[in-house]
């Protein structure tokens, strides 16, 4: 009975102890890292979209598509995985506002049409693990090694790759053809037991783009050759800014690429599904 309670007393210390970590947030510094304060992107907000009628898009095509983090151009969402005092990793934002602001909602990582929401609970949960293999000293049996386990959060380093799900579509009032990201999928990556050999991936919550591009606005990235001109993180998905390749474009049986081809001919049929979309604006101006 006295061992069950020493291994309580470890469950809720250990408990205690990650949440304490997982709220702390980063101390200023004694004195200003700079020669100037920062103001601009703190005040920064989000471009609007334009308006758009029904009866002024006269073509449209929806698309999902991968973001690597792995590839260099990508870097800039992907570090630093620990944030530091003027950035943040992407999955770092989303995080804060999604679990600690309460200003992104999250929805389950199977549904993307937006109709899952998860808690604020839930999403903790998805975001941590127990770790069942940890073992530490019996206090009563010194020298003898019992079961406990620690709780383990999900940390930046370990998100690999999102998921982007946009719309591209020909406005006729404006003569452009313009895209805009309806939702964005946070995927980790799957480690397995034992190895801790990357194994795939595993899609953790959808966010809807919309929603979180006032948060993104206020998000410094890092940008190479001069620190006085970066961009947000609303900056980078607006610019496209980023390299990513398709895994899925609308069709009669709502499939992705990897479900009818595979290996090189699905990068083949990821360019294809590109190229038909520069082929049709290119189409428009030709005479």
């Amino acid at each position: 009975m006295r061992t069950l309670k020493v291994i309580l007393c470890l469950l809720i210390f250990t408990m205690v102890k990650v949440d304490m970590d997982a709220q702390e947030v980063i101390k200023p510094p004694k004195y200003p890292d700079g020669v100037y304060t920062k103001e601009n992107t703190r005040t920064k907000k989000a471009i609007s979209y334009t308006h758009l009628r029904e009866a002024d898009v006269m073509w449209s095509k929806r698309i999902w598509r991968i973001i690597d983090l792995r590839e260099k151009i990508n870097l800039p969402l992907y570090y630093p995985t620990s944030p530091i005092l003027d950035r943040k990793s992407l999955f770092d934002v989303v995080k804060t506002a999604a679990i600690t602001n309460g200003t992104i909602t999250c929805f389950n990582g199977s549904d993307d049409e937006f109709r899952m929401d998860l808690t604020k609970t839930e999403v903790e949960k998805m975001l941590s693990a127990w770790d069942s293999t940890n073992q530490a000293e019996d206090v009563n049996n010194p020298g003898v090694m019992i079961a406990a386990p620690i709780k383990k959060d999900i940390t930046s380093d370990e998100i690999t790759k999102y998921e982007l799900k946009e719309d591209w579509f020909f406005d006729k009032q404006r003569s452009v053809l313009d895209v805009r990201i309806i939702g964005l999928l946070v995927i980790k990556a799957k480690k397995a037991e034992g190895t801790g050999e990357f194994v795939g991936d595993s899609p953790l919550f959808w966010i809807y783009f919309p929603e979180a591009r006032p948060v993104l606005a206020n998000e410094e990235v890092y940008m190479r050759h001069n620190d006085a001109e970066r961009r947000t993180f609303d900056e980078i998905f607006w610019k496209r800014l980023f390299s990513s390749y398709v895994v899925k474009e609308t069709n009669v049986y709502d499939r992705v690429i990897s479900e009818y081809t595979s290996s090189i001919n699905a990068l083949l049929e990821a360019e294809r599904v590109k190229n038909d979309i520069f082929t049709f604006e290119h189409d428009l101006w030709h005479f």
